[in-house]
């Protein structure tokens, strides 16, 4: 069974070529929401197995969401990595509010699954790995 995962960010073409990396590339099921109010709505209806999610984001920033997300019985399992365009921000505060981990936007999107996978501790589901690779896990 294919895992899910719910990209949180208020940028749509983000949202977009997150998608199809995560779908085309990884073999992700993916689910998008343009912002934290609707991410919190679609996590606890959809259980995603992760959530990326983008720090800056307007009205319900990262941080506020991924305290929300913590604070939720149904949802405080779900790991949850940060996306960011700040290369200096604190990973080492995210993780401690809860993170999984941290990616730094821009991201190359044929690298975005294994980058998932890597901080998750998931074997990579990428459609393209070869033998040896896949004998290296």
């Amino acid at each position: 069974m294919r895992r899910t995962l719910l990209v949180i960010d208020d940028d749509r073409d983000i949202r977009q070529v997150a998608k199809t990396s995560l779908e085309l590339v990884g073999g992700f099921h993916v689910i998008l929401a343009d912002s934290g109010q609707r991410g919190l709505t679609l996590a606890h209806e959809a259980r995603p197995d992760a959530i990326i999610l983008d720090l800056m984001m307007p009205d319900l920033d990262g941080r506020t969401t991924l305290a929300h997300l913590k604070q939720t019985p149904e949802m405080a399992s779900i790991p949850v990595i940060m996306l960011t365009a700040k290369e200096q921000v604190n990973r080492q505060e995210l993780v401690g509010q809860g993170a999984a981990g941290v990616l730094v936007k821009p991201f190359d999107p044929m690298q975005l699954p294994d980058q998932v996978c890597e901080i998750l501790g998931w074997r990579s589901s990428r459609k393209d790995k070869n033998r040896s690779d896949a004998a290296e896990e």
